[in-house]
């Protein structure tokens, strides 16, 4: 169940971030989204979350449009880790977890014995389940930040969103949520669809790779074609060398300390 965006343009006010965009972004694969800031990004997450409509063109997945799909029924198809996550009201770490099982309870119904069950074991997952009492305005941005993916895990969801989720991780907690999740990609065919700026991480996770520079598409496809040398000083302008690693069995971007005059 892939995502295909075509002719999409899209604005904020006083700035355009994309015009004409095509893209596909394959069902059952990982595939990770890099660029330069402000190039749009956190926006095409928006437009497949259906958090922002485009003014001009079509999303579909599954071979539907967006908006042929209610709230509650793409809630239970796409679930969102985000860069941010505010919320003010003391719930507890257990009460976010078990939001994520909403889109899957009937109306008016009580969450049961197997949602209790699985946000159980999310929480275990994710490591917080030994603080699952305590208010979530309590935690630190780390442990926050994993309450968050342990809600997305318990939406158990065909395609899972990732907006640089791992950004306020160690790198213990950060490998070890990106490998469940990519467990989820090579065992149950799921979708990640995921934003990195650490292009090694990028390249450790992503079977495949959108580079977006300006709001367009410098190259899509296999992560081994997309990151290039001269890929990487087209949109970063950074000199690199891309070469797999032995130790980790994967790609690895060096870099070139650039001196300042």
């Amino acid at each position: 169940m892939d995502f295909v965006l075509k002719d999409v343009a899209f604005a904020h006010p006083g700035r355009s971030v994309f015009d004409r965009l095509d893209l596909d972004l394959p069902a059952g694969r990982f595939t990770g989204i890099i660029g330069p800031n402000g190039c749009g990004k956190t926006t095409l997450l928006d437009l497949i979350c259906r958090h922002r409509i485009p003014q001009r063109g079509t999303v579909n997945y599954a071979g539907r449009g967006l908006d042929d799909y209610s709230r509650r029924a793409l809630a239970r198809q796409i679930a969102l880790v985000p860069q941010d996550y505010g919320i003010n009201f003391p719930f507890t770490v257990a009460e976010v977890v078990l939001m994520g099982r909403y889109p899957h309870t009937p109306r008016f119904g009580a969450p049961s014995a197997a949602d209790m069950q699985r946000v159980e074991r999310v929480m275990a997952d994710c490591d917080v389940l030994k603080f699952k009492d305590r208010s979530i305005t309590t935690l630190s941005g780390g442990e926050r930040q994993r309450v968050v993916f342990a809600r997305a895990l318990a939406q158990d969801t065909p395609v899972m969103v990732l907006d640089e989720a791992t950004a306020n991780l160690d790198v213990c907690h950060a490998l070890t949520l990106l490998d469940r999740v990519a467990d989820k990609v090579n065992t149950q065919n799921r979708t990640v669809i995921a934003v990195f700026q650490d292009l090694n991480l990028a390249a450790a996770y992503s079977q495949e790779m959108v580079m977006l520079e300006s709001g367009r598409v410098v190259a899509a496809g296999s992560t081994a074609d997309v990151l290039t040398p001269a890929n990487l000083r087209t949109v970063f302008n950074i000199d690199a060398r891309v070469a797999m690693d032995d130790f980790t069995g994967r790609l690895q971007v060096r870099y070139k300390r650039r001196v300042m005059h």
